[in-house]
């Protein structure tokens, strides 16, 4: 015959009498029930070994988890420490507290002896501390990975203003420290962090719901548990607090407490975590099968079925009327939704509790002697173990199902996997915990959060994402700004500088261009630059071409009439060859501006400023030489003159040749030292890449420049001198105005081109050759021109030296 020797399970559990009969706490106690029957009818689990159990009731009090902590080890109600005085065998392991707070009470004494301890629903980060709770074990997962996950969750859904509410103990306040700290790390906010004491709930609710309501926060974590958070939920029910985003813990995620219909208007839409609910094959017909007839040694039942079904057994009526509903027997909780009465959740954690207590037991029993873990190879009595004995077998525990694999790891917390619950409301105003996603912090990178957002439903019913925002989303073009003593979620948007860029919402700087690129208008987008550079084929460019050949064709045509009438007294008076060289000079003068137009390629802004420095050289330098000539002319005449063997063609030349030669010299050292190039402007004009010839030495550019003055300045003063030299034609005066009016030109050309930037300043300088050119032009050979033109009576030797009759009768009236 077979025998069974029982081994106990303490299991301790808040029971509801001095409150409320704790409806789920019964759910709890039937699935222990339940796990250990199912586990004593199992023929290959345990064999001939009993499993039995206790239950302690803590009444959610510290000083009663303390003294039934220690009932349990000394097996009396007088407590002797490190003696067990019951008649009955020891307990193999205690499964509970469900708090966090109570449990840290249990596993600080537990601890001291490594007696097995598992809970079911304390999840504090605390309790994962080896050093000072070396034998605790849970099969819920610590807070620490559902912080992590609700942080997360509210990052996924966009919301970066967000409240914290929580309870006044270790669940609460450790759990609402990480969840703030995950969402700073993540660029989030709170705005608000309320504690709820839970000494008494009630004290501060009116408070919190004003902070709530008075919050830009739309999105608020309530970490904590139902009976903490209904006088909070009254006092918003009162202040009419609607629109809000409640992201809840798994404390009260599911639960039934509050599904009341007097908070249909402010909690559906509520998302949050809850612990991962699994399926415990045969429990449902277990539960509703539960009958006060067919179980008369359960003290809890009768009142478990007047909660069930809201009526009073005869015996327990207070008074005596028809408005109490009686209690009959017949009901039946098949009859019933089976959500309403079973939370397979926590049900579903305190059935792996007892089956991993069950599993160790197992393994420790069939250790193979000479194989065994302990002293010497040797292995345990499973009929007189030490509780230490049994803790190095749980530690090795893996229990399998079909869908997750349930072990404990070095800090005795199990796989965190939640369900992500969303609360629904029908139109009978019911609402359901309906799942819409998991988070399993053991999956691989980037399949840990899992949500399916089409199954969302937020408050009244819409499916579109509310938003939690300190300050308005700022669009493209604009980047945010901080506010003085402000977080960093609340900013005003600034719009990006000129230049600068921002292609996305909310961004937190604004990014530059490429050089060859300018913003759009909305400065949401880079864009290629438009290239500017005075050309041909504009009209201002157009213009100017046209213009500068017409001109250059004056003094091409007055060369010609020249050559005509080049046997004439006036233009032999002009010295022909001089007005020969300067007539061409002028016409590339007028020409070389074309060199300024188009665009400006190597070889043209190597050119263009040389070629304008020569030309306008051997210019000046003719005008010189024909003033000195002049001069020398009118002075050789007098008797005993020295200046008779100076008026030789060759001085002219000469002076030609050397003026002219050094402006050549001043253009090749600029060429070979610093040579002008072909260059990006990009900061004259915004959104404009201006091609222009860089001069290479603006000191080169000048002194060219320069010399030209400095020529035109002799010449002018030269021509002054020679003004009033006796004769009817004479050319000094001329040159004197041209040289005026050329100095003018160019003088007045300098704070103009210094004050103008791109093409603007090419046009200036063509319009400064122009001028000076024509001015030169009209000055020195239009007069001639008219005499040959229209005045042949005057082109005599006889005017041009003085003798005609009209001179001689002016001389005899004297």
């Amino acid at each position: 015959m077979t025998f069974r020797e029982p081994q106990r399970i303490a299991i301790k559990f808040p029971p509801p009498r001095l409150l409320a009969f704790g409806f789920q706490n019964y759910q709890l106690v039937q699935a222990m029930v339940f796990a250990i029957k199912e586990i004593n009818n199992n023929p290959t689990l345990l064999t001939n070994i009993t499993l039995g159990f206790q239950i302690f009731d803590s009444c959610a009090l510290f000083k009663f988890s303390l003294k039934g902590t220690l009932w349990m080890l000394s097996g009396q109600e007088m407590s002797i420490p490190n003696y067990w005085c019951g008649r009955r065998l020891a307990p193999a392991a205690i499964i509970g507290d469900s708090g966090s707070t109570r449990s840290i009470v249990l596993a600080l004494i537990l601890g001291l002896y490594r007696y097995p301890q598992i809970s079911y629903a304390s999840s504090s980060p605390l309790l994962s501390d080896r050093v000072q709770y070396p034998s605790f074990f849970r099969t819920i997962p610590s807070d620490d990975f559902q912080s992590r996950g609700l942080a997360q969750l509210v990052i996924h859904f966009g919301w970066i203003w967000v409240g914290i509410v929580a309870s006044d103990d270790e669940y609460g306040q450790v759990g609402s420290q990480i969840i703030q700290q995950e969402l700073i790390k993540a660029g989030a906010c709170v705005a608000f962090n309320e504690n709820i004491p839970i000494s008494r709930a009630d004290k501060n609710a009116l408070h919190i719901a004003q902070v709530i309501k008075n919050s830009k926060a739309n999105a608020v974590v309530i970490f904590s548990s139902i009976a903490y958070l209904i006088p909070v939920l009254n006092e918003m029910i009162r202040l009419n607090i609607t629109g809000k985003i409640w992201i809840a813990s798994e404390a009260w995620s599911t639960s039934v407490l509050a599904p009341f219909e007097k908070y249909s208007d402010i909690l559906p839409g509520t998302i949050g975590f809850a612990i991962h609910s699994g399926e415990i094959g045969g429990f449902q017909e277990y539960f509703t099968g539960i009958h006060p007839a067919a179980t008369p040694g359960d003290t809890f039942v009768r009142r478990f079925w007047e909660e069930a079904f809201s009526c009073q057994w005869m015996d327990n009526l207070l008074t005596r009327d028809n408005k109490t509903k009686k209690c009959t027997g017949a009901e039946r909780l098949d009859s019933r939704p089976l959500n309403s009465i079973i939370d397979f959740r926590l049900t579903y954690n305190i059935y792996k509790a007892v089956y991993a207590t069950a599993l160790a037991l197992q393994d420790l029993r069939t250790c193979l002697e000479g194989g065994g873990p302990f002293l010497q190879n040797t292995c345990a009595n499973i009929s007189a173990f030490h509780p230490w004995q049994l803790l190095y077998y749980i530690k090795k525990v893996r229990l399998r199902s079909e869908v997750t694999e349930t072990f404990f790891d070095r800090s005795g917390n199990p796989p965190a996997l939640y369900d992500i619950v969303n609360w629904h409301r029908d139109p009978e105003t019911i609402m359901k915990h309906v799942k819409v996603g998991s988070y399993d912090a053991s999956a691989p990178l980037g399949k840990t959060f899992l949500i399916n957002g089409s199954t969302v439903k937020w408050a009244a019913g819409k499916t579109q994402i509310p938003v939690s925002v300190c300050s308005p989303s700022c669009p493209t073009g604009f980047r945010k700004g901080p506010i003085p003593g402000k977080p960093i979620c609340c900013f005003q948007c600034v719009q990006c500088l000129q230049g600068e860029i921002s292609y996305q919402p909310d961004s937190t700087k604004c990014i530059p261009c490429p050089w060859d690129q300018w913003p759009n208008n909305n400065q949401n987008r880079c864009i290629p630059k438009v290239t500017e550079f005075l050309a041909y084929t504009e009209t201002f460019g157009m213009t100017l071409a046209v213009t500068s050949m017409s001109l250059s064709v004056i003094p091409f045509a007055v060369l010609g009439l020249f050559i005509h009438h080049r046997n004439t007294p006036i233009i032999k008076a002009s010295n022909s060859n001089l007005s020969y060289i300067l007539l061409m000079s002028l016409t590339l003068c007028f020409l070389c501006s074309l060199a300024l137009i188009g665009y400006p390629t190597v070889e043209k802004c190597l050119l263009r400023q040389p070629a304008f420095g020569i030309t306008f050289a051997i210019c000046i330098s003719c005008i010189l030489a024909k003033t000195i000539m002049v001069v020398i002319a009118f002075n050789a005449t007098k008797p005993n003159s020295d200046f008779r063997k100076w008026g030789a063609p060759q001085l002219s030349y000469t002076i030609i040749t050397v003026s002219t030669l050094i402006q050549i010299l001043l253009c090749v050292f600029w060429l070979v030292l610093t040579p002008p190039f072909s260059e990006y402007n990009i900061d004259i004009k915004p959104g404009i890449i201006l091609m222009q010839c860089n001069e290479g030495s603006p000191t080169a550019f000048w002194c060219m420049l320069g010399y030209l003055g400095f020529l035109a300045s002799i010449s002018f003063i030269v021509a002054f001198l020679a003004r009033k030299l006796p004769d009817s034609f004479n050319e000094a005066q001329y040159i004197t105005f041209s040289m005026l009016a050329f100095l003018s030109v160019w003088l007045s050309f300098i704070p103009a081109y210094l004050s103008t930037r791109g093409m603007y300043m090419i046009a200036m300088e063509i319009f400064a050759i122009l001028s000076s050119s024509f001015s030169l032009v009209s000055c020195i050979f239009f007069p001639k021109c008219y005499i040959i033109m229209f005045r042949s009576e005057l082109n005599t030797k006889e005017y041009l030296m003085g003798r005609d009759a009209r001179r001689r009768n002016k001389v005899k009236g004297l």
